[in-house]
């Protein structure tokens, strides 16, 4: 269950990250937060087993690329899981249209739940391979958090985006190793080390772009 030690660890948080939740975006998010303690218990949606780490290294993890996702109004989260960062970003940006897509159905079902109580009507769960996803027309950003490789990113959803798109590839350690075996027609656009409240570890986020 979700305790007001959850709800100031979040309020801290986010304020440490720079970002201002209204009243109805810190309930959404420790909403989302119930739904995942409460589903993980039979569908496995996140290796986190510890509620009280979840705020942490689920919610305030994926607050933190909020200063990058910018104007771009249309948004991709591949392999979004148990749906992060795409339904902390859909909660945070209702002007966005933002899709999470998954080939896995239990964590399609929970994410489709998730949109169904908390009323998100700018979220879109797409229950998909990513290589067979044909949106009619290109995201403006793609990200993913502890998917696959960049390699693998790039080439799985080359077809999805266009040179404006941006892709944002959030990892651990600083993957300097994955952006020598960067596909020739993606290029790192810039590298920022993340700093989250309450998370041991290094965390980076590298966004890419399309060569012309």
């Amino acid at each position: 269950m979700v305790t007001e030690q959850h709800s100031q660890e979040l309020a801290q948080g986010a304020q440490q990250l720079g970002i201002t939740l209204s009243e109805q975006q810190h309930a959404q998010l420790l909403a989302y937060l119930a739904l995942l303690i409460k589903w993980n218990k039979a569908y496995n949606l996140t290796a986190v087993r510890n509620p009280d780490e979840m705020v942490s290294r689920h919610l305030l993890d994926s607050l933190s690329i909020v200063p990058y996702i910018g104007d771009s109004a249309r948004w991709l989260d591949v392999g979004s899981g148990g749906g992060m960062p795409g339904i902390p970003l859909a909660i945070l940006f209702p002007e966005k249209q933002i899709t999470t897509l998954d080939s896995n159905g239990k964590k399609t079902r929970f994410q489709t739940q998730v949109k169904l109580e908390l009323k998100l009507a700018n979220l879109q769960v797409i229950h998909s391979r990513v290589e067979d996803l044909q949106p009619e027309q290109p995201f403006s950003g793609i990200v993913s958090r502890a998917f696959s490789s960049l390699e693998d990113f790039s080439n799985w959803t080359r077809h999805l985006g266009d040179q404006q798109t941006r892709w944002l590839a959030m990892k651990g350690l600083h993957p300097a190793d994955e952006l020598v075996a960067l596909p020739t027609d993606f290029h790192l656009d810039s590298a920022q080390a993340l700093t989250v409240p309450g998370c041991q570890g290094q965390r980076h986020l590298l966004i890419l772009r399309r060569t012309a």
